[in-house]
């Protein structure tokens, strides 16, 4: 099976340009191909495995893939899926998120002379003088037309800036920016960028009278038509500091039964055939895949050691089979203590198993608040220090553990 019928195989492709272009380039190993990323934060998210994975089937094939890192597009901010103004980050926020970018795309595709580049918009971007900008490409660009595109639809009763207006055009210069200096023919993206990658194609064709094509990927969604591991609130990271390897390891074990097969075949490697095996699974026997999904994805992100630990420490938890020393741990000391004791609300949010006391109060009125197994539903439980010197494991809903120890 050649490169492009593997990504309509595994559902991957949404919307493109020409099926017949794109499928020659890719499955001749024939593209150039760019995928941006914004620096919005100081980590990737599961939410960006879609594009992660697509840039290593790719580039196994024989396509040269670029990495493009925001830098000058995230000063404006992607209105796309967003029901308000982003946050406006400084430049030397910016600066540092790349940097945090490059070091965890390494992991998926390989950069190097004749490789994969990594390179940044705000090198072309800040220096644009924006009258020159206008009579370069403004006359490109139908206001009407823009208006009409999804990216803006949803902003237009809440409020759109003009600031955010320009983030169409600035993406749109990218793609005729790398066609022209870096040989750039196609370029990727999430469903949602659909209108911004459109600008691209056209106002290369009317610029320079030559055609580069376009693809969107399927959106990682569950089977409600969420976003999975990136919506605001519950981002699940790629850096283990954010989100331990056992935490990320749990979010993919404990996806709905409706979505591992689907999900397995869009993020992982597996072959097909293998996948198919596992569709025939149903009930508790599901809980197979979902283990083998978990156990896929977090050695792409975090290596093999760390995906045999937290599977390890997985199995201790829910059948007993193995030891738990590899639970996400959180030390306290003594200072941490008021009159020998910490308050359960404090404990919670002091190992992050929630963000808020807010939620913490919630999670203990509604019973889903347990320590070594118990569980624990007044609002004023305290845990002793002698309990927290010997180890104690918090839980957190049915399948979320994290052990607390004083030193």
């Amino acid at each position: 099976m050649k490169l492009f019928e593997e990504l309509q195989a595994r559902g991957l492709i949404a919307q493109i340009t020409s099926e017949e272009e794109v499928s020659s380039l890719i499955n001749e190993g024939r593209a150039t191909f760019y995928i941006g990323f914004d620096c919005t934060a100081d980590s990737l998210t599961a939410g960006h495995f879609m594009a992660l994975t697509l840039m290593r089937r790719l580039q196994m094939a024989g396509n040269r893939p670029i990495a493009l890192i925001g830098g000058g597009t995230t000063m404006i901010g992607d209105p796309s899926g967003r029901t308000d103004m982003r946050k406006m980050l400084t430049r030397e926020d910016i600066d540092h998120n790349a940097m945090c970018f490059q070091k965890q795309m390494a992991r998926f595709i390989e950069f190097g002379e004749g490789k994969a580049q990594l390179l940044n918009n705000a090198d072309w971007l800040l220096d644009l003088n924006y009258v020159e900008l206008l009579r370069e490409v403004g006359a490109c660009f139908s206001v009407n037309n823009m208006l009409r595109a999804e990216c803006y639809k949803q902003r237009l009763e809440r409020g759109l800036s003009f600031l955010e207006f320009n983030y169409m055009i600035m993406q749109s210069y990218d793609f005729y920016y790398l066609f022209q200096h870096y040989g750039c023919n196609l370029q990727f993206g999430g469903d949602d960028q659909w209108s911004n990658m459109l600008g691209g194609t056209e106002l290369i064709r009317r610029k320079l009278s030559k055609d580069a094509h376009a693809m969107t990927i399927t959106l990682l969604t569950d089977s409600q038509g969420h976003k999975m591991g990136k919506t605001a609130g519950n981002a699940v990271w790629l850096d283990p500091d954010k989100t331990s390897p056992y935490d990320f390891f749990q979010y993919w074990r404990n996806v709905a039964d409706e979505d591992v097969i689907r999900v397995m075949r869009m993020l992982t490697f597996m072959d097909l055939d293998e996948i198919a095996e596992y569709e025939k699974l149903s009930g508790a026997s599901l809980n197979e895949a979902k283990e083998r999904l978990a156990l896929e994805l977090t050695t792409l992100v975090h290596g093999e050691e760390e995906a045999n630990k937290a599977l390890s420490a997985a199995r201790a938890l829910f059948s007993g089979g193995a030891d738990s020393e590899n639970i996400p741990t959180t030390r306290l000391s003594e200072s941490e203590l008021t009159d020998g004791a910490i308050s359960l609300i404090e404990l919670y949010c002091r190992t992050g198993l929630t963000p808020s006391r807010g939620e913490a109060r919630r999670l203990i009125e509604q019973g889903g608040a347990a320590v070594n197994d118990e569980k624990i539903t007044n609002l004023k439980a305290t845990v002793p220090g002698e309990a927290l010197r010997a180890g104690v494991t918090l839980k957190k809903g049915k399948k979320t553990y994290h052990k607390v120890v004083l030193d």
